[in-house]
């Protein structure tokens, strides 16, 4: 059954935090930052919500469709508005969509975890998704804890897919957990985000380079012909090692952590929709998606742009 991505778009709040901006009240500096992170600004402000609606919206304009075509909305975010009531069923109705609409938390892999749960949600009948993935993770900082504050940020980015009866562009997926790595990264209930940076660097690259070698063999596509990695905007350090162990070339990843930080969820439709605003993609390539989150969660997919 073929799947075949309609349009995109995404959202960032209009507030830059810069590196210089830290420093002010932090024991850092833009050096030790760009160093270590490859992160030189990110953007703060909004809600899962509105910035959900924002990106949601832009999306289906570049799609050209309207909310009644819209079967089902799939929303992954660490940070809902609420507890209770999900996120997504209030965006759907900002929105004028009259879909089922849930909330999925797979954190910083969650984009991928939508977007392969709507992937299913075509194979049972329906006939158009849209996926978001939006942050509000400057909520759940502790702005004196130098660690996290340097890395989240808030974002979001939304793509519509449908079921194509004559192209697919969605070639393979994998996907994987690993609650025993639960406590690496953490934000308890009235709590902030807590990291151990160095395990969560070696583990992270570790699956990020498994999955990505599993679905390149269930793609049948080989690390050369990949033209496009589009990667979770973590670390520039974990981008550039997943990329020289599977054998490609740094050039061809995405990276927008420089301008964008950690915005777990929405990290990679803002990657991607970067590369095609910079003319990236191109029909007829491969492109490998990847990224690994809290949980641990991890997951790969290849796709081919028809």
């Amino acid at each position: 059954m073929g799947v075949r991505f309609r349009g995109w778009g995404t959202a960032v709040p209009d507030h830059v935090v810069t590196n210089d901006d830290l420093s002010r009240t932090l024991d850092t500096s833009d050096a030790w930052i760009t160093e270590r992170t490859g992160i030189r600004e990110r953007r703060i402000g909004g809600t899962a919500k509105s910035l959900g609606v924002l990106a949601g919206s832009r999306a289906l304009a570049d799609a050209g469709v309207e909310p009644a075509d819209i079967d089902f909305l799939v929303l992954a975010t660490t940070t809902p508005d609420r507890i209770t009531p999900a996120t997504a069923p209030m965006i759907a109705a900002e929105l004028g969509l009259t879909c089922p609409a849930m909330d999925v938390n797979g954190a910083c892999s969650g984009f991928m975890y939508a977007l392969r749960t709507a992937q299913g949600l075509l194979e049972t009948g329906n006939t158009r998704i849209l996926v978001i993935g939006s942050e509000n993770l400057s909520r759940w900082v502790d702005w004196n804890d130098r660690n996290m504050a340097v890395l989240l940020a808030d974002g979001a980015g939304a793509a519509v897919i449908e079921h194509d009866a004559t192209v697919n562009e969605i070639l393979s997926f994998r996907l994987g957990a690993n609650g025993e790595w639960a406590d690496l990264l953490t934000c308890e209930h009235g709590g902030y985000f807590q990291m151990d940076g160095k395990e969560v660097f070696r583990r992270a690259v570790r699956v990020v380079v498994e999955s990505a070698e599993l679905a390149l063999a269930d793609a049948g596509v080989t690390a050369d012909q990949i033209a496009l990695v589009v990667p979770h905007q973590a670390n520039i350090r974990i981008i550039q090692a997943a990329t020289q162990r599977l054998g490609i070339p740094m050039e061809r990843a995405v990276v927008v952590l420089d301008r964008y930080g950690n915005t777990s969820s929405s990290s990679i439709p803002l990657a991607f929709d970067d590369a095609r605003s910079n003319g990236r993609v191109v029909a007829g390539e491969y492109a490998l998606f990847t990224g690994f989150g809290a949980g641990m969660t991890w997951a790969s997919a290849v796709m081919r742009w028809a």
